[in-house]
């Protein structure tokens, strides 16, 4: 959403978290993913090195294999709460009283580019930075869903819905192929379903309270 939905195309995130819970269900951690999609709406960014056929030519004469891609990365420190019961209600969500509704936000750091991948030298070394569009800010984001950890600890994980907004802009400041300099500010906004595999570390032996 926002302006990352004019350059790239839908994308995904991979990671991972630690997390430090109280008896009181509050939460608190820090995570981090690396970001990477394979549809890159702004292909014009090479235009200006294309031949009348369309082609890249490379250091032999012939048709470069050039691949845009999206990739980047994003950081975030997270706090938040486990809904064991069913809110405004009394109905349990878990025979384990650690498991409930969790719902954490917090601040972050996005950054995503276009990855250039070519055996052209006009595209080698630092001169693809003059099309890459590297792009960083701060962001913030949110995580709703479910959180399920079992009493026998071998079946632990959560899923949701999960929301980053970021603003970002150029952080190359000039683009070689419009030949302007880019310092417009830009929204970014990622939406998404979010899953994760949790292995859990307590401090006591978990059959002490997790049976009622």
């Amino acid at each position: 959403g926002g302006s990352l939905v004019d350059r790239f195309g839908n994308n995904g995130l991979l990671g991972a978290s630690f997390y430090l819970k109280t008896k009181k269900n509050w939460v608190m951690g820090m995570e981090g993913g690396y970001l990477f999609g394979n549809k890159v709406k702004e292909d014009g960014v090479l235009d200006n090195l294309k031949t009348e056929q369309g082609f890249i030519i490379n250091s032999a004469g012939t048709p470069s294999e050039t691949k845009l891609n999206e990739r980047g990365y994003l950081v975030s420190i997270k706090a938040g709460r486990i809904f064991p019961v069913l809110p405004f209600t009394e109905v349990k969500l878990g025979k384990n009283p650690n498991s409930g509704i969790m719902l954490v936000c917090g601040p972050g750091f996005l950054q995503h580019k276009i990855h250039i991948v070519s055996d052209a030298p006009q595209l080698g070394g630092d001169y693809k930075k003059g099309y890459d569009r590297l792009s960083y800010g701060a962001a913030v984001s949110a995580f709703l869903g479910y959180l399920f950890l079992s009493n026998k600890r071998l079946l632990n994980f959560y899923f949701g819905l999960d929301y980053v907004q970021a603003w970002t802009k150029n952080r190359r400041g000039y683009n070689y192929d419009t030949m302007q300099y880019d310092t417009a500010k830009r929204t970014d906004i990622m939406t998404g379903v979010k899953a994760g595999w949790i292995l859990p570390l307590y401090k006591k032996v978990p059959d002490e309270f997790y049976y009622n």
